[in-house]
């Protein structure tokens, strides 16, 4: 489960700092320090994070500024990383995270 995690997230690292240079890698690049989560920075964090979920890829929040998704092996596999890329180099391209519906902070992300 430790080598799939670590491909799962590998590949969404790689993907998403090609489709989103606007993000910025928080976690551990080294996965021998990284656990089944992946942050990225991103001053409009929340708002991008709502976005995010409206578009189908639940993470959460950590304030002031970290987007952060975690992956279980056992439930998803390269195909639902690939669509989550997708779904996030879309949101942050369309700057969709600018509507004012994602603009109020929730007690919960």
């Amino acid at each position: 489960m430790r080598q799939k995690s670590i491909e799962l997230t590998e590949q969404f690292i790689t993907g998403v700092e090609t489709a989103c240079p606007m993000l910025t890698l928080a976690s551990p690049r080294d996965a021998d320090h990284r656990g089944s989560q992946v942050s990225f920075r991103f001053e409009h964090g929340n708002a991008a994070m709502q976005a995010c979920i409206a578009a189908g890829v639940v993470g959460d929040f950590r304030a002031p500024d970290i987007m952060r998704f975690g992956f279980t092996p056992l439930f998803i596999d390269a195909r639902d990383v690939t669509e989550a890329i997708d779904r996030i180099a879309t949101v942050m391209r369309e700057e969709r995270w600018k509507d004012p519906a994602f603009q109020t902070r929730a007690a919960v992300t």
